[in-house]
């Protein structure tokens, strides 16, 4: 099940709400061009979107029952494992009229940290198609998510500013998030 960005783009725009003005940004990976884009998957998953492939941090993750865990690197004895977390939210994310997924993803490289994203599955006519996922902090605690104006909102609590990685995130943060640009670019 593996494609490129060149016949499926999928880009989210990621705004952050405090307390301040959204400031609006399209999302690619960091030192990216849209040119070199992350694969994604080239078929819909099946029905759930539990079972499906989602663009992670340059990498194609395949998940079964929601859960996917690969080597680190070829070779290698440390494991990521990706986990669904759930927060759903279901929304016309694309505008064509059908109820979309979106989802909290909980992914752990075998360190001490725990990265959280959040990914949709688009509803097409074959199942569920995946897209990339947007990093939403680490070691973060995820709240709830909605849907509200359009847009994806992920409420999580988040640390203080400099405090330790082990500090209890206590500060709550709202990110909002707007699938965009279905179509390479």
């Amino acid at each position: 099940m593996r494609g490129s960005f060149a016949g499926y783009l999928i880009r989210w725009a990621l705004l952050f709400g405090v307390a301040a003005p959204l400031l609006t940004t399209g999302c690619s990976e960091a030192g990216r061009s849209p040119a070199q884009a992350t694969p994604t998957p080239a078929q819909p998953s099946q029905s759930s979107p539990k079972n499906g492939a989602y663009a992670i941090e340059g990498r194609l993750v395949e998940m079964t029952d929601g859960v996917s865990v690969t080597e680190a690197a070829p070779g290698a004895a440390s494991k990521i494992t990706t986990r669904y977390f759930g927060n759903d939210v279901t929304g016309d994310f694309d505008g064509d009229g059908t109820p979309d997924v979106a989802f909290v993803l909980s992914q752990n490289a075998g360190g001490s940290g725990t990265f959280f994203y959040v990914a949709a599955a688009l509803r097409t006519k074959d199942g569920y198609r995946g897209t990339n996922a947007v990093l939403l902090g680490d070691r973060i605690a995820p709240q709830t998510t909605e849907f509200r104006g359009g847009r994806i909102v992920v409420n999580v609590a988040q640390r203080k500013p400099g405090e330790p990685m082990v500090a209890t995130p206590s500060v709550g943060v709202s990110k909002y998030l707007k699938l965009v640009n279905k179509q390479a670019g």
